[in-house]
């Protein structure tokens, strides 16, 4: 694989699920604190020890073509997922390592779209997002990122 054919792109917007109850809202967040083997600092997946569950990823194109196609709308945050990309085909990402600003992440599995998600948002949510649901990744290396950092797929 050359290295013109690697991704790039960036995060658009981060999100963390608060404590509390399981359908709260999500915050937003301008940077994020990544931390090596455990995930986003403050969220409540973080330090689960369960592989993929440290950090979520969703392609903004993803979203917006669902929206697209079916009329349903569906922000971000609603997702249900903490770093929104843009530029990048996250389910490419499976797999590989990448880059996120200073910390770099590993793909672990799809993020498929789930009964709880449509149950927090809008009857065909679930089907809507079929195949864009996002990635589940590791933090293999820890740092802070932040809205507008670049994402990079490395070498193998």
């Amino acid at each position: 694989m050359g290295m013109s054919e690697r991704q790039k792109g960036t995060v658009e917007a981060i999100h963390v699920h608060p404590a509390g109850p399981r359908d709260a809202a999500m915050v937003e967040l301008d940077e994020a604190v990544l931390e090596t083997g455990t995930g986003i600092v403050g969220d409540r997946y973080a330090g689960l020890g369960i592989p993929g569950t440290h950090i979520t990823f969703i392609a903004a194109e993803g979203i917006e073509g669902m929206v697209a196609r079916t009329g349903i709308p569906l922000t971000a945050a609603e997702s249900r997922r903490n770093v929104l990309t843009r530029g990048v085909d996250v389910n490419a990402l499976l797999g590989r390592r990448f880059r996120v600003g200073e910390a770099i992440c590993l793909g672990v599995k799809p993020c498929t779209p789930c009964d709880h998600l449509e149950s927090v948002t809008r009857p065909g949510v679930r089907s809507g997002l079929s195949g864009a649901g996002g990635l589940r990744a590791d933090v293999l290396v820890g740092a802070v990122i932040r809205a507008g950092d670049a994402i990079e797929e490395l070498e193998d």
